[in-house]
């Protein structure tokens, strides 16, 4: 693991603010965001660690005022606790680069209010040059894929076609927890094979159609023969950064939270339609989805899911409740 990136709160707008730089309007602090960013492309998930002045109860990660912009050190330190306030991190937060800049985009569309203020209330509040500028806005519209180089559809192509040959030899299939209940969402959904984006619905359809009896083990991190052709895999990690924010965080606590509700662990073995029949049992719209799927935090949050926000297209209930019937009249149960 690599050490993390000491930076200040407000080096992340600026790192956004220079993607957005027209010819001939730089500022000295977009050096230190091309430098940023370099790192980020280099390993999207290196740690990062915001570091400000917050007052003596938080001196355990005081900055100082060495990479201070020419404003005045009120309004520094004012812009670095606003960027934290609005994020809901801590001063001396730890996240990988790639949640940490995903959290910042959900969060902060605009540095109106933030780098600048209007009208000048004193000399100490003139605010940064480029905070009219709209090159932030336009760095934001950019979003996360200029900062992080995605997957190429060639690549997740030919995984797809792999991971479907070693699916189709298996007689284990390795899968994470939450996955499972994801799939029936997809099937009341009307999503069926072929899928673009994991082999969820392939599966369902192996398990319906031709195997009932095939294993499924309980999987820790994002496993490839489920989700290799996933835009947001990290094939090095084993991991997922696809949902907004999380950094995986909302993906692991989905996966403690189903396999309590069954009273399995990881490494578990269980014959699919069988482990359907329990899913459906304790996994209810009543009592389990609202556990594992719906949860409390809100944008801009590391454990928001858009499964529990608005970006959801539909209730997860409803197609959970839909793809449950139709799943169990499929399997032959009461």
């Amino acid at each position: 693991m690599e050490t993390p990136l000491i930076i200040r709160p407000y080096q992340l707008l600026c790192a956004i603010c220079a993607l957005g730089e027209q010819g001939g309007d730089s500022v000295p602090q977009y050096e230190k965001a091309r430098e940023l960013r370099d790192a980020i492309r280099k390993n999207p998930d290196r740690p990062i660690t915001l570091v400000c002045s917050a007052g003596a109860l938080f001196s355990y990660q005081e900055s100082g005022t060495n990479e201070d912009t020419p404003e005045s050190e009120e309004f520094n330190r004012k812009r670095d606790l606003d960027v934290l306030q609005v994020l809901g991190l801590a001063p001396g937060c730890t996240l990988p680069a790639r949640a940490l800049f995903k959290t910042l985009l959900m969060g902060l569309s605009t540095v109106s209010g933030l780098c600048g203020y209007g009208p000048a209330t004193g000399d100490a509040w003139k605010g940064c040059p480029k905070a009219d500028s709209g090159n932030y806005e336009r760095g934001c519209e950019r979003g996360i894929d200029a900062l992080v180089v995605p997957r190429t559809q060639e690549e997740m192509a030919h995984d797809k076609e792999e991971s479907l040959k070693a699916l189709y030899a298996a007689d284990v299939v390795p899968v994470r927890p939450h996955i499972l209940v994801c799939a029936v969402c997809q099937y009341g959904a009307g999503v069926r094979p072929p899928f673009k984006e994991d082999n969820l619905p392939e599966l369902l359809n192996l398990i319906v159609n031709r195997n009932p009896d095939i294993l499924i083990r309980m999987a820790r991190g994002a496993d490839w023969m489920m989700c290799a052709l996933c835009p947001g895999r990290i094939p090095e990690l084993n991991a997922c950064s696809h949902v907004w924010g999380c950094g995986e965080l909302d993906s692991q606590k989905r996966d403690l939270d189903v396999l309590q509700k069954l009273g399995m662990k990881f490494g578990d073995t269980r014959k699919a339609r069988e482990l359907y029949r329990l899913i459906f049992a304790r996994i209810t719209t009543q009592y389990g989805i609202p556990q594992v799927c719906l949860k409390y935090n809100r944008p801009p949050s590391v454990w928001w899911d858009e499964c529990a926000g608005h970006l959801y297209q539909a209730n997860p209930k409803a197609k959970y409740e839909k793809g449950k019937r139709e799943l169990m009249e499929k399997f032959g149960f009461a």
